[in-house]
């Protein structure tokens, strides 16, 4: 069975709009402006499986169920990059596997956000936290919690001694 990953790079305040440009964004091309170093550099490449076009599905009747007959029949990831409508939309109806999102060190205050304000609560579990360079840069791998899903009880810092 697949997993259905969302994939991103976003700023701290959940922008995805227009990281590499291109687009009529005025903050067009905030990826560029930090260095990710080579580790950073393969975050999507060493992501993508090999484009084997034979077997690409094109969704054209319900996006919902076409997507779950998908995850039922396919092996691996299937990834979604771009598009915070469709992600909505996947949220919604508790499609999504997982989150990888590279993470940039910039609030830009406008533009196309992932989670939006679709009014409803994700509850994620951090998976993965991996720095990338030496500005900052952070992917964080997410998966969806249940409800139930609680840490176990620590002592903070804070209340030690």
């Amino acid at each position: 069975m697949g997993k259905l990953v969302v994939s991103q790079f976003m700023t701290l305040d959940g922008v995805i709009e227009a990281p590499g440009g291109g687009e009529s964004f005025e903050h067009g091309g905030w990826a560029f402006e930090f260095d990710r170093c080579a580790e950073g550099d393969r975050f999507k490449p060493e992501e993508l499986q090999k484009a084997a076009w034979t077997s690409s599905t094109v969704i054209r009747r319900d996006v919902v169920e076409e997507i779950a007959e998908l995850k039922h029949w396919h092996e691996g990831d299937i990834l979604v990059n771009g598009s915070p409508g469709l992600v909505w939309t996947l949220m919604d109806h508790d499609l999504i596997d997982g989150y990888r999102l590279m993470v940039f060190p910039v609030v830009l205050n406008n533009g196309k956000r992932l989670f939006g304000d679709s009014g409803r609560m994700a509850r994620l579990r951090l998976v993965d936290a991996t720095p990338v360079g030496p500005d900052g840069v952070i992917v964080l791998t997410y998966e969806p919690a249940a409800k139930t899903d609680r840490a176990e009880p620590t002592t903070c810092p804070s209340q030690v001694g």
